[in-house]
């Protein structure tokens, strides 16, 4: 099982401890940053959907455009557009990158986000809409003749998508949720099931129950973790570095925010209880210290209640390598990873960080192939 590394392009510059500046589309840095995460070696980047922001499938095109190499995974969230075109719209840009998407299915666990998009069902209705969403889009791509569909959100008389994904295998969809809700449609859809960065319990509990999930339709997911990185040359200063990161992300919202985006109130103030599952399990996490495992950080999801993708790793870049290397023990083989300065932490990961795990798990690898 090799190992994938993914980055973020985000659409301006911005973090919990950077203050945003510049347009909704800050188009030099969106190019920067993609060019940067293809020069140090990631293999795709993360193209994030909020309800206010600018649409992902178009940022994706343009980071397409600038680069040559580098992945796209374009969040994606169902229930907007129609799945037919959905999937005609994310095989075509497939066919112009020559195989370079992936596609990451978010159904929204904030109902007053989903709201400002004029979508009123409820969470678990939100993922049963998913579920058929995701049977009609697997139809578009893989049928050879038209198709009927009929279920309670989505019917569909003959459907037929003239392009097809680039690759034989299609287009791979990346899957997250982690609510009872979630998962029967995690286990019947999600090529690569994604979480955030939790503890080693947590994660060995929750890949368990997607892999049973998915058994019953003969599937066998890969998985993805998330986190936030944080390394320096030495253990001392990289807990330092966390530190500040830290106090700048506390006065920053103590001043009024990030001005990442205004349309996540409570990851602003973080003090209104998450309404998503895998907030609350961060959050889980956060209740056992600020260091929990080897050298998980969870400063940051206490500070925002856990709005996101918030939990680090802490040390020099052995020590983080060796911790990731923990983690795809436990099943994880796809790392999504960004910084808190993001043009200049991915650089440093593609230097520091991404050839070390890949020689840990190389290695890791050999000595089960030699057993």
């Amino acid at each position: 099982m090799s190992v994938e590394f993914i980055g973020y392009v985000g659409h301006f510059n911005s973090s919990e401890s950077v203050r945003r500046t510049g347009p909704a589309v800050d188009v030099t840095h969106i190019e920067a940053v993609a060019k940067a995460h293809e020069y140090v070696g990631f293999d795709r980047a993360l193209v994030a959907f909020h309800s206010n922001s600018a649409e992902s499938i178009l940022i994706g095109q343009h980071v397409a455009h600038v680069t040559e190499r580098l992945g796209l995974m374009i969040a994606h969230r169902p229930g907007f557009t129609a799945p037919t075109l959905a999937a005609r719209q994310l095989a075509t840009l497939d066919q112009f990158t020559r195989g370079r998407v992936a596609v990451h299915i978010i159904s929204g666990g904030d109902d007053a986000e989903l709201a400002q998009d004029g979508d009123h069902l409820t969470k678990d209705e939100r993922y049963a809409r998913t579920g058929e969403y995701l049977d009609v889009v697997r139809q578009e791509w893989g049928s050879t003749a038209p198709f009927d569909y009929e279920g309670r959100y989505y019917r569909v008389t003959r459907g037929y998508g003239d392009v097809k994904p680039y690759r034989p295998e299609g287009i791979p969809v990346f899957f997250g949720g982690a609510s009872d809700a979630a998962i029967p449609v995690a286990g019947k859809h999600a090529d690569v099931y994604a979480l955030w960065g939790e503890t080693y319990d947590q994660v060995r509990e929750l890949v368990a129950r997607v892999r049973t999930a998915a058994a019953p339709h003969g599937r066998n997911p890969r998985f993805s973790l998330s986190l936030r990185p944080v390394i320096a040359d030495t253990e001392e200063k990289a807990w330092a570095k966390a530190d500040d990161i830290l106090a700048r992300a506390r006065a920053l919202r103590s001043a009024g925010g990030t001005g990442r985006s205004p349309n996540n109130v409570r990851a602003q103030r973080g003090d209104t209880p998450p309404p998503n599952e895998g907030s609350r399990r961060l959050l889980a996490a956060a209740a056992q210290g600020a260091r929990v495992d080897k050298r998980l950080w969870t400063g940051i999801a206490a500070l925002t209640g856990a709005s996101g993708n918030s939990t680090g790793l802490v040390g020099t870049p052995d020590q983080v390598a060796d911790a990731m290397l923990d983690y795809y023990d436990l099943g994880i083989d796809t790392f999504l990873i960004r910084g808190f300065d993001p043009l200049i932490d991915a650089i440093e990961y593609g230097r520091e960080l991404l050839p070390r795990v890949r020689e840990l798990v190389a290695a890791r690898q050999a000595g089960r192939s030699a057993a």
